[in-house]
């Protein structure tokens, strides 16, 4: 693929589902060659900028940077001494060029690897040479950029230099990761985009132009030459930009701290990540990752990957190895028993499960426990506890050493977080507010102060106008309330009520749905543990009709990932077929009428018990599996090493896939133990429908809720009962989750029309 602008990343066709078993002896023999080759200093230079003066200030930056850090230092095996870091103010024109200078380029010898991310406002002005039609350049925003709104020169870093920047450099193992984006500043509901205003009328700086000119002098490259080039490819190595050119990345509020969306999934993905592959590969996962992340908050981010082949066609992420196990935390401060955590690795939507009586163990880099760490408080992503050595044995804890989860302490009363609509006067915002504030289990929350699930607000004549030009379905009637996505770029399905509703009839009305909502985001969100979960369970899902796989999904540290892609069967028992190509990082597309099956298989030396629940595009849940309520425990359980298609080919019901159109996730939950309480809560609903045996069950709001509680009851006592030391028993006021004795696979989906 060619590139005409470094930072200007086009779309472009990236990872496949699966890996067959010649992708992965290729990725293995040339994964060997550049390791064996890269045996040198391992350099990163990394900024962050959050206190922009003439443009919107951030929040998340400087997070990233630390996410970044911690990730480089104890995943990958970075010096702290080889990583730079330029934070805030820091962050000039002049520190930023000097520093990739001085500490990349001066210090970076052949066969070394060099990491340069930045996390701030991207931009574009005048091009010179108008390499693109529209005679812009990306740029990379200082904190001393002297933007003015009515146009002028800025001190910005074009893209042109960062190309010059990188092909001085002497490796080619060379990886630029920014988190920045060109779409146009602005707040999105309770979002912040990282892109500062530009075009034709702001100009590079005449410093910028001279330095470039300097840079080719000393690189012996004519202008003709440079322009050649750079519109050729990118300088070297790896660039990976955290969105396409017209899309967002965005500062998202998370549970206690902010990060860009793009750079915490990609650090997340890589603590738990079990075994090295190409760094298409990973930005494939990971931009399926984040593009779920900015889902939820209703908007449409896609990482993209660009790649030089001169040294490798698809190296490894940053060119090097994993130099630690797979891991959700690393020990790094330690005061005699008490120690301090970086909790990088927990997935954002599981962190409330982590502020106190959650359970992690300590391992080394072959997975062996040596003792536990029990949590007493987390602020953001750092968390305190106390460190608890095996009963027998004198194991000692010390910095850099590394955790997975054990156990979750999930608090009994969650809630939900409603934000507030900005368009409300000061008079309707205290109306809103005192009407949230008496439902049970919501919290009524200012916009861009923290987390929030939703926001209450108006369908106004400019945001009508938006939607129908985005073409968004079902769209409700000027003037109306009900709920929005964080971003305010999509809309909660069957929220919304008549136009000129009160807010007080508007609250009352939408109660039973701030259930179902509650209850989506604790089987959701709080239960998943795909990452985690060391059960040996496989799940499929596959169109009956046509015979092959749609989607599939597995436990990260379960099962050997390459097992079983290699060994994988077909969803109706026959060989495998191709797994089609999912682009761009989107999620499969399943249209309307279409027959699901899935197929379950259990490598345990033990039985599980297996539920399915699918939650659709309103918020609605139907039980999948077990359906045939009457028959008690046996039902749901799948022997050890046996497989189980659901719904088989003998039953009385097929899983046809129906409206609403939208993002519906379908939540497979294996256990080691039955789920006593969750099916008494199944027959009670079916009774109470005169439903069918062998058929989905639905449920109203209230119902779902109860569903929920029962399933976090049960897991709680499952945890609980496989708890033999009494130095670790869980407090009342949570409810535990191990990740021993579950697995909460979750598989997306969209439904769409039918072609």
């Amino acid at each position: 693929m060619k590139r005409r602008n470094f930072l200007h990343i086009a779309g472009s066709t990236l990872a496949t589902v699966g890996l067959t078993q010649l992708d992965i002896i290729q990725q293995g023999n040339e994964f060997a060659q550049v390791m064996a080759q890269n045996t040198g200093r391992k350099l990163a230079l990394l900024v962050g900028i959050n206190k922009y003066t003439n443009s919107e200030p951030l929040r998340g930056c400087v997070n990233d940077v630390l996410l970044q850090k911690h990730l480089l230092i104890h995943r990958f095996g970075f010096n702290p001494q080889d990583i730079k870091i330029l934070l805030d103010g820091d962050a000039t024109r002049r520190s930023i060029l000097t520093a990739f200078e001085q500490h990349l380029i001066d210090r970076a010898k052949p066969g070394d690897t060099v990491v340069f991310h930045f996390s701030g406002h991207g931009s574009r002005i005048e091009d010179p040479d108008k390499d693109e039609p529209d005679g812009l350049n990306s740029t990379l925003v200082p904190i001393d950029s002297g933007y003015k709104a009515g146009g002028g020169v800025v001190q910005d870093i074009m893209g042109h230099t960062l190309f010059l920047l990188m092909y001085a450099l002497k490796t080619d193992n060379v990886t630029v990761v920014l988190d920045s984006c060109y779409s146009g500043g602005a707040k999105r509901g309770n979002l912040t985009v990282r892109s500062r205003n530009g075009g034709k009328k702001y100009q590079p700086s005449a410093d910028e132009l001279s330095y470039q000119k300097q840079w080719l002098k000393r690189l012996n490259l004519s202008p003709q030459e440079f322009i050649k080039l750079r519109r050729q490819n990118i300088a070297k190595g790896v660039a990976i930009a955290s969105a396409r050119s017209e899309q967002l990345a965005t500062d998202v509020p998370l549970n206690g701290y902010h990060a860009g969306a793009f750079t915490y999934s990609l650090t997340q993905y890589l603590w738990q990540q079990t075994s090295n592959l190409s760094v298409d590969r990973i930005i494939g996962d990971v931009g399926r990752s984040t593009s779920n992340l900015a889902n939820i908050h209703g908007y449409i981010q896609n990482p993209q990957v660009n790649i030089n082949n001169r040294a490798s066609s698809n190296p490894p992420i940053f060119f090097t190895s994993f130099n630690t196990s797979a891991a959700e935390a690393v020990v790094t401060k330690v005061r005699g028993d008490i120690v301090e955590l970086w909790l990088g690795g927990i997935d954002t939507r599981t962190l409330e499960a982590f502020d106190r009586e959650a359970i992690l163990v300590t391992v080394t880099n072959g997975d062996r426990e040596t003792g536990i760490v029990k949590l007493e408080s987390r602020d953001g992503l750092v968390g305190r506890g106390k460190f608890i050595a095996p009963a027998r044995g004198n194991s000692q804890i010390q910095a850099g050493t590394i955790l997975q989860e054990r156990i979750r302490g999930i608090p009994q009363n969650l809630r939900l977080k409603i934000g507030f609509d900005d368009e409300f006067d000061g008079n309707t915002l205290e109306r809103v507010r005192q009407a949230l504030q008496i439902i049970d289990r919501v919290t009524p929350l200012s916009l861009r102060q923290e987390e929030i699930h939703y926001i209450f607000g108006s369908m106004t004549e400019s945001r009508y106008r938006k939607f129908l030009k985005n073409r968004q379905i079902n769209l409700p009637v000027v003037g109306s309330l009900g709920l929005f996505l964080p971003s305010l770029e999509g809309i909660v399905l069957d929220s919304f009520g008549m136009a000129n509703e009160s807010v007080r009839d508007g609250i009352k009305r939408l109660q039973p749905k701030f259930k179902s909502l509650l209850a989506t985001r604790i089987v959701r969100e709080i239960i998943g543990n795909n990452n985690t979960s060391l059960l040996k369970v496989t799940v499929a899902m596959g169109n009956v009709k046509e015979n092959r796989i749609i989607a599939r999904a597995l436990p990260t540290r379960g099962i050997l990932k390459q097992n079983y892609h290699n060994n994988y069967g077909g969803t109706t028992g026959s060989a495998t077929k191709t797994i089609p190509t999912v682009k761009d990082h989107l999620i499969p597309k399943i249209p309307v009428g279409s027959s699901i099956a899935f197929t379950i298989e259990n490598q345990e030396l033990v039985p599980i018990y297996v539920s399915i629940l699918v939650i659709d595009a309103g918020g609605n849940m139907n039980i999948i599996f077990p359906n045939n309520w009457s028959a008690g425990d046996e039902e749901a359980i799948l022997p050890a090493k046996a497989k189980r298609i659901i719904p088989d080919q003998d039953s009385s019901f097929q899983l046809e896939i129906s409206e609403p159109f939208g993002v519906e996730e379908a939540l497979i939950i294996a256990s080691t133990s039955p789920l006593r309480n969750t099916l008494k809560a199944i027959e009670k609903i079916a009774t109470r429908g005169n439903i069918s045996r062998g058929t989905p069950i639905p449920t109203n709001n209230d119902e779902f809720l109860n569903i929920s509680e029962s399933l976090l009851v049960d897991l709680d006592a499952i945890a609980r009962g496989g708890m033999g030391d009494k130095r670790v028993q869980l407090a009342t006021g949570v409810r535990g989750l191990d990740v021993k004795k579950l697995a909460a696979i979750a598989i997306g989906f969209e439904v769409v029309a039918k072609v």
